[in-house]
Protein backbone atom coordinates (compact mmCIF):
# COMPACT_ATOMS: atom_id res chain seq x y z
CA UNK A 1 0.00 0.00 0.00
CA UNK A 2 1.58 3.15 -1.20
CA UNK A 3 1.70 6.42 1.34
CA UNK A 4 -0.31 8.49 -1.39
CA UNK A 5 -3.14 5.83 -0.89
CA UNK A 6 -4.20 6.25 2.69
CA UNK A 7 -5.94 9.82 3.88
CA UNK A 8 -3.90 11.88 5.57
CA UNK A 9 -6.49 11.98 8.45
CA UNK A 10 -9.60 10.45 8.88
CA UNK A 11 -12.55 13.20 9.61
CA UNK A 12 -15.96 12.81 9.61
CA UNK A 13 -18.74 15.16 8.96
CA UNK A 14 -22.03 15.20 10.66
CA UNK A 15 -24.87 14.27 8.35
CA UNK A 16 -28.48 15.81 8.86
CA UNK A 17 -26.42 17.55 12.86
CA UNK A 18 -29.27 19.75 13.79
CA UNK A 19 -32.00 18.43 12.61
CA UNK A 20 -31.33 14.67 14.35
CA UNK A 21 -30.70 16.70 17.20
CA UNK A 22 -33.80 18.75 17.12
CA UNK A 23 -35.54 15.67 16.25
CA UNK A 24 -34.21 13.69 19.26
CA UNK A 25 -34.42 16.70 22.26
CA UNK A 26 -37.18 17.44 24.12
CA UNK A 27 -36.09 18.98 27.53
CA UNK A 28 -32.61 19.92 28.92
CA UNK A 29 -32.90 17.48 31.85
CA UNK A 30 -34.02 14.64 29.94
CA UNK A 31 -32.02 11.27 29.58
CA UNK A 32 -30.55 10.91 25.85
CA UNK A 33 -29.05 7.81 24.32
CA UNK A 34 -26.55 8.09 20.86
CA UNK A 35 -27.04 4.53 19.84
CA UNK A 36 -24.53 5.25 17.18
CA UNK A 37 -21.58 7.74 18.51
CA UNK A 38 -18.76 7.51 15.55
CA UNK A 39 -16.95 10.87 16.62
CA UNK A 40 -19.11 12.37 18.20
CA UNK A 41 -20.89 15.64 16.24
CA UNK A 42 -24.38 14.68 17.19
CA UNK A 43 -23.70 13.60 20.81
CA UNK A 44 -21.83 17.15 21.22
CA UNK A 45 -24.42 18.89 20.25
CA UNK A 46 -26.63 17.23 21.86
CA UNK A 47 -24.39 17.59 25.86
CA UNK A 48 -24.67 21.71 24.45
CA UNK A 49 -28.30 21.75 25.18
CA UNK A 50 -28.38 19.65 28.13
CA UNK A 51 -28.96 21.33 31.60
CA UNK A 52 -27.07 20.19 34.55
CA UNK A 53 -29.50 17.61 35.41
CA UNK A 54 -29.29 16.40 31.53
CA UNK A 55 -27.59 12.76 30.95
CA UNK A 56 -26.40 11.34 27.67
CA UNK A 57 -25.25 7.80 26.91
CA UNK A 58 -23.37 7.00 23.63
CA UNK A 59 -23.37 3.43 22.55
CA UNK A 60 -20.79 2.11 19.92
CA UNK A 61 -19.60 -1.41 18.55
CA UNK A 62 -16.45 -0.14 16.80
CA UNK A 63 -13.53 0.04 19.70
CA UNK A 64 -11.74 2.91 18.03
CA UNK A 65 -14.98 5.25 18.42
CA UNK A 66 -15.17 4.24 21.94
CA UNK A 67 -11.02 5.08 22.51
CA UNK A 68 -12.53 8.62 20.44
CA UNK A 69 -14.87 9.34 23.18
CA UNK A 70 -12.88 8.20 25.84
CA UNK A 71 -8.97 9.51 25.19
CA UNK A 72 -6.75 11.85 23.38
CA UNK A 73 -7.97 15.21 21.79
CA UNK A 74 -11.58 14.11 20.80
CA UNK A 75 -12.59 12.81 24.31
CA UNK A 76 -15.76 13.96 25.66
CA UNK A 77 -14.62 15.57 28.82
CA UNK A 78 -18.22 16.00 30.54
CA UNK A 79 -20.00 14.43 33.54
CA UNK A 80 -23.19 14.17 31.84
CA UNK A 81 -21.45 11.91 29.32
CA UNK A 82 -20.58 8.19 29.34
CA UNK A 83 -20.00 5.61 26.57
CA UNK A 84 -20.61 1.96 26.58
CA UNK A 85 -18.79 -0.30 23.69
CA UNK A 86 -21.69 -2.26 22.50
CA UNK A 87 -23.99 -2.90 19.63
CA UNK A 88 -27.25 -0.35 20.13
CA UNK A 89 -29.61 -3.92 19.46
CA UNK A 90 -28.18 -4.43 23.25
CA UNK A 91 -29.13 -0.93 24.85
CA UNK A 92 -31.14 -2.13 27.11
CA UNK A 93 -28.84 -4.32 29.25
CA UNK A 94 -26.74 -1.24 28.88
CA UNK A 95 -29.11 0.92 30.34
CA UNK A 96 -29.97 -1.43 32.90
CA UNK A 97 -26.74 -1.87 33.97
CA UNK A 98 -26.43 2.06 34.53
CA UNK A 99 -29.79 1.80 36.08
CA UNK A 100 -31.39 3.67 33.84
CA UNK A 101 -34.98 3.23 33.02
CA UNK A 102 -36.92 5.35 30.48
CA UNK A 103 -35.73 7.69 28.41
CA UNK A 104 -36.69 11.07 26.63
CA UNK A 105 -34.54 10.24 23.27
CA UNK A 106 -32.85 8.12 21.71
CA UNK A 107 -30.79 9.01 17.98
CA UNK A 108 -29.44 6.17 15.50
CA UNK A 109 -27.35 7.53 12.70
CA UNK A 110 -26.70 4.33 10.63
CA UNK A 111 -24.42 2.63 8.51
CA UNK A 112 -20.32 3.01 8.13
CA UNK A 113 -18.70 6.69 9.46
CA UNK A 114 -16.00 8.41 7.42
CA UNK A 115 -13.51 7.46 9.76
CA UNK A 116 -14.33 3.68 8.96
CA UNK A 117 -14.56 3.85 5.01
CA UNK A 118 -11.34 6.40 4.81
CA UNK A 119 -8.96 3.47 6.72
CA UNK A 120 -7.67 1.39 4.52
CA UNK A 121 -7.13 -1.18 7.21
CA UNK A 122 -10.78 -1.65 8.01
CA UNK A 123 -11.57 -2.78 4.16
CA UNK A 124 -14.83 -1.16 4.09
CA UNK A 125 -14.13 0.96 0.55
CA UNK A 126 -12.66 -0.18 -2.73
CA UNK A 127 -11.22 2.93 -3.06
CA UNK A 128 -7.90 2.20 -1.10
CA UNK A 129 -6.36 -1.55 -1.00
CA UNK A 130 -6.35 -3.26 2.28
CA UNK A 131 -7.47 -6.50 4.60
CA UNK A 132 -10.88 -7.28 3.58
CA UNK A 133 -12.25 -6.68 7.38
CA UNK A 134 -15.40 -5.06 7.30
CA UNK A 135 -16.38 -5.93 11.32
CA UNK A 136 -17.76 -3.28 12.94
CA UNK A 137 -16.31 -4.11 16.18
CA UNK A 138 -12.95 -5.66 15.10
CA UNK A 139 -13.00 -7.70 18.53
CA UNK A 140 -14.89 -10.34 17.72
CA UNK A 141 -16.59 -12.13 14.36
CA UNK A 142 -16.15 -13.28 10.87
CA UNK A 143 -14.19 -11.00 8.45
CA UNK A 144 -15.47 -10.78 5.34
CA UNK A 145 -12.84 -12.10 3.84
CA UNK A 146 -12.97 -15.19 6.00
CA UNK A 147 -17.11 -15.46 5.10
CA UNK A 148 -15.70 -15.48 1.18
CA UNK A 149 -13.19 -17.84 2.45
CA UNK A 150 -16.10 -20.43 3.65
CA UNK A 151 -19.09 -20.24 1.61
CA UNK A 152 -20.66 -21.57 -1.51
CA UNK A 153 -21.94 -20.12 -4.33
CA UNK A 154 -25.24 -19.88 -3.37
CA UNK A 155 -25.01 -18.45 0.10
CA UNK A 156 -23.05 -15.67 -1.56
CA UNK A 157 -25.06 -15.09 -4.32
CA UNK A 158 -27.97 -14.37 -1.64
CA UNK A 159 -26.15 -12.42 0.67
CA UNK A 160 -24.61 -9.84 -2.29
CA UNK A 161 -27.97 -10.16 -4.08
CA UNK A 162 -30.42 -9.43 -0.95
CA UNK A 163 -28.30 -6.99 1.13
CA UNK A 164 -26.68 -5.59 -1.93
CA UNK A 165 -29.60 -5.77 -4.55
CA UNK A 166 -26.65 -6.42 -7.25
CA UNK A 167 -28.08 -8.15 -10.29
CA UNK A 168 -25.17 -9.91 -11.17
CA UNK A 169 -24.83 -11.70 -7.79
CA UNK A 170 -24.52 -15.18 -8.93
CA UNK A 171 -21.66 -14.31 -11.43
CA UNK A 172 -19.43 -12.47 -8.71
CA UNK A 173 -20.23 -15.15 -6.86
CA UNK A 174 -19.24 -18.07 -9.23
CA UNK A 175 -16.13 -16.11 -9.63
CA UNK A 176 -15.14 -15.74 -6.16
CA UNK A 177 -15.17 -19.34 -5.61
CA UNK A 178 -13.59 -20.15 -8.72
CA UNK A 179 -10.39 -17.80 -7.95
CA UNK A 180 -10.88 -19.40 -4.07
CA UNK A 181 -10.45 -22.86 -5.59
CA UNK A 182 -7.88 -22.13 -8.14
CA UNK A 183 -5.82 -21.37 -4.55
CA UNK A 184 -5.85 -17.40 -4.67
CA UNK A 185 -8.63 -16.91 -2.00
CA UNK A 186 -9.83 -12.91 -1.99
CA UNK A 187 -8.07 -11.41 1.07
CA UNK A 188 -8.05 -7.66 0.45
CA UNK A 189 -10.22 -4.89 -1.03
CA UNK A 190 -7.89 -4.17 -4.41
CA UNK A 191 -8.89 -8.48 -5.07
CA UNK A 192 -12.39 -8.16 -4.38
CA UNK A 193 -13.06 -5.14 -6.16
CA UNK A 194 -10.84 -6.66 -9.35
CA UNK A 195 -13.18 -10.20 -9.45
CA UNK A 196 -16.38 -8.15 -9.17
CA UNK A 197 -15.42 -5.59 -11.77
CA UNK A 198 -14.74 -9.15 -13.94
CA UNK A 199 -17.80 -10.19 -13.28
CA UNK A 200 -20.46 -7.31 -13.61
CA UNK A 201 -21.07 -6.99 -17.36
CA UNK A 202 -23.17 -3.70 -17.10
CA UNK A 203 -21.91 -0.68 -15.45
CA UNK A 204 -23.62 2.23 -13.85
CA UNK A 205 -22.39 5.62 -14.64
CA UNK A 206 -20.71 6.85 -11.70
CA UNK A 207 -20.60 4.33 -10.11
CA UNK A 208 -17.65 1.81 -8.99
CA UNK A 209 -19.10 -1.98 -9.63
CA UNK A 210 -17.99 -3.20 -7.02
CA UNK A 211 -20.24 -1.00 -4.59
CA UNK A 212 -23.24 -2.82 -4.15
CA UNK A 213 -20.87 -5.83 -3.90
CA UNK A 214 -19.27 -4.25 -0.64
CA UNK A 215 -22.47 -3.16 0.89
CA UNK A 216 -23.90 -6.51 0.69
CA UNK A 217 -20.92 -7.93 2.88
CA UNK A 218 -20.56 -5.21 5.72
CA UNK A 219 -24.16 -5.84 5.64
CA UNK A 220 -24.01 -9.11 6.51
CA UNK A 221 -20.91 -9.58 8.00
CA UNK A 222 -22.36 -6.95 11.06
CA UNK A 223 -25.77 -7.85 11.03
CA UNK A 224 -26.32 -4.51 10.32
CA UNK A 225 -30.26 -5.01 9.66
CA UNK A 226 -30.79 -7.80 12.03
CA UNK A 227 -29.41 -5.08 14.69
CA UNK A 228 -31.59 -2.37 13.53
CA UNK A 229 -34.56 -4.06 14.16
CA UNK A 230 -33.65 -5.38 17.41
CA UNK A 231 -32.65 -1.72 18.27
CA UNK A 232 -35.48 -0.28 17.12
CA UNK A 233 -37.61 -2.38 19.52
CA UNK A 234 -35.27 -1.71 22.08
CA UNK A 235 -35.70 2.08 21.42
CA UNK A 236 -39.97 1.78 21.42
CA UNK A 237 -39.31 -0.23 25.03
CA UNK A 238 -37.40 2.13 26.46
CA UNK A 239 -38.79 5.72 25.27
CA UNK A 240 -41.26 7.46 28.08
CA UNK A 241 -43.92 9.35 26.58
CA UNK A 242 -43.59 12.00 24.93
CA UNK A 243 -40.26 10.44 24.03
CA UNK A 244 -38.81 11.08 21.01
CA UNK A 245 -36.68 8.55 18.01
CA UNK A 246 -34.90 10.20 15.28
CA UNK A 247 -33.63 7.79 13.01
CA UNK A 248 -30.83 8.43 9.50
CA UNK A 249 -30.53 5.72 7.30
CA UNK A 250 -28.65 5.94 3.72
CA UNK A 251 -30.19 3.25 1.81
CA UNK A 252 -33.31 1.71 0.71
CA UNK A 253 -32.63 -1.58 2.55
CA UNK A 254 -32.38 0.30 6.29
CA UNK A 255 -35.05 3.10 5.20
CA UNK A 256 -37.29 0.46 4.29
CA UNK A 257 -37.22 -1.08 7.85
CA UNK A 258 -37.63 2.07 9.69
CA UNK A 259 -40.06 3.94 8.08
CA UNK A 260 -42.55 0.07 8.14
CA UNK A 261 -41.49 -0.06 11.90
CA UNK A 262 -42.83 3.52 12.30
CA UNK A 263 -46.11 2.60 10.37
CA UNK A 264 -46.56 -0.56 11.53
CA UNK A 265 -46.47 1.54 14.95
CA UNK A 266 -48.26 4.56 14.17
CA UNK A 267 -50.76 3.44 11.71
CA UNK A 268 -54.55 3.61 13.21
CA UNK A 269 -56.44 0.07 13.36
CA UNK A 270 -59.79 -0.66 14.45
CA UNK A 271 -61.09 -3.96 15.78
CA UNK A 272 -63.00 -5.88 12.78
CA UNK A 273 -65.22 -6.96 15.95
CA UNK A 274 -66.25 -3.80 16.48
CA UNK A 275 -66.38 -1.62 13.58
CA UNK A 276 -67.77 1.39 14.62
CA UNK A 277 -65.35 1.44 17.75
CA UNK A 278 -62.57 3.98 17.82
CA UNK A 279 -59.28 2.86 16.88
CA UNK A 280 -56.70 1.01 18.82
CA UNK A 281 -54.27 3.89 20.31
CA UNK A 282 -50.66 3.20 19.23
CA UNK A 283 -46.90 3.50 20.68
CA UNK A 284 -45.73 6.00 18.37
CA UNK A 285 -46.98 8.84 16.00
CA UNK A 286 -45.07 10.16 12.83
CA UNK A 287 -43.31 13.42 13.40
CA UNK A 288 -40.83 14.18 10.15
CA UNK A 289 -39.19 13.21 7.13
CA UNK A 290 -35.74 14.84 6.55
CA UNK A 291 -34.03 14.62 3.45
CA UNK A 292 -30.25 16.87 3.47
CA UNK A 293 -30.55 20.25 1.60
CA UNK A 294 -29.08 20.80 -1.32
CA UNK A 295 -26.35 23.07 0.23
CA UNK A 296 -25.71 20.06 2.60
CA UNK A 297 -25.18 17.55 -0.23
CA UNK A 298 -22.58 20.06 -1.77
CA UNK A 299 -20.89 20.59 1.16
CA UNK A 300 -20.13 16.52 2.04
CA UNK A 301 -21.60 13.97 -0.82
CA UNK A 302 -21.87 11.50 1.53
CA UNK A 303 -25.15 12.80 2.70
CA UNK A 304 -27.01 12.82 -0.34
CA UNK A 305 -29.06 9.18 -0.13
CA UNK A 306 -29.40 10.21 3.60
CA UNK A 307 -32.81 10.16 5.35
CA UNK A 308 -34.18 11.19 8.96
CA UNK A 309 -37.21 9.73 10.27
CA UNK A 310 -38.50 11.04 13.44
CA UNK A 311 -41.25 9.81 15.66
CA UNK A 312 -42.85 10.57 19.16
CA UNK A 313 -43.48 7.66 21.61
CA UNK A 314 -47.54 8.40 23.12
CA UNK A 315 -49.11 6.79 26.35
CA UNK A 316 -50.67 3.80 24.35
CA UNK A 317 -49.29 0.32 25.68
CA UNK A 318 -46.84 -1.44 23.27
CA UNK A 319 -48.54 -4.20 21.74
CA UNK A 320 -47.18 -7.67 22.59
CA UNK A 321 -44.95 -9.29 19.81
CA UNK A 322 -45.62 -11.61 17.00
CA UNK A 323 -44.04 -15.10 17.90
CA UNK A 324 -41.03 -15.70 15.64
CA UNK A 325 -41.62 -18.04 12.70
CA UNK A 326 -40.20 -21.46 13.35
CA UNK A 327 -39.36 -21.88 9.39
CA UNK A 328 -36.50 -22.02 8.55
CA UNK A 329 -33.89 -19.38 7.83
CA UNK A 330 -32.83 -17.60 4.83
CA UNK A 331 -29.14 -19.15 4.00
CA UNK A 332 -27.77 -15.49 3.44
CA UNK A 333 -29.17 -14.92 6.87
CA UNK A 334 -26.93 -14.40 10.10
CA UNK A 335 -27.41 -17.39 12.30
Amino acid sequence: MSEQSIPAAFTHTTVLLHETVDGAFTTPDGIYVDGTFGRGGHSRLLLSRLGEKGRLIAIDRDPEAVAAATSGQTRVDDPRFHICHSAFADMAAQLDALGVGLVDGILLDLGVSSPQIDNPERGFSFRFDGPLDMRMDTTRGESAADFIARAEVSQLAQVIRDYGEERFALPIAKALVARREGGRPVRTTAELSQVVAGAVKTREPGKDPSTRTFQALRIFVNAELEELQQGLNAALARLKPGGRLAVISFHSLEDRIVKNFIASHSKEEFDRRAPFAAPRPQPLRAVARVMPSEAEVQGNPRARSAILRVAERTEAPIPAPVPESTGKQKKGGRR
